[in-house]
C-alpha cells in the first residue's frame, strides 16, 4: 500500500506536506505511513483517495516484478 501511495503521490507532483493537507492528514502521520511505520484505516485512505482523485483499490495494486521503488522528490517540489 505504501509503495503505491508513494507512486502516486509523486507522479501527480504532490509532496508530503501538499497531499496531507488536501487530505485532512497529519503530515507526520503521513510521512509514517509511506514509510509503513504505522497502520493505516480504511476511512484515511478514504480521504488520501478522495485528494489524490484515485479508487480506493489503486492502494492495493500489486507492483510489477522488477519495478523499481517509487522516487521521492526533491524537498518536498515537484519534479524538475
Amino acid at each position: 500500500m505504501a509503495w503505491n501511495l508513494r507512486r502516486i503521490r509523486v507522479g501527480k507532483g504532490l509532496s508530503q506536506e501538499k497531499l496531507a493537507a488536501d487530505a485532512g492528514v497529519d503530515r507526520a502521520y503521513f510521512a509514517k505511513l509511506e514509510r509503513q511505520a504505522v497502520n493505516v484505516g480504511v476511512d484515511v485512505l478514504d480521504k488520501l483517495s478522495g485528494a489524490l482523485g484515485v479508487q480506493l483499490v489503486e492502494f492495493f495494486e500489486m507492483p510489477e516484478e522488477g519495478a523499481e521503488q517509487p522516487s521521492v522528490l526533491r524537498g518536498g517540489r515537484k519534479p524538475k
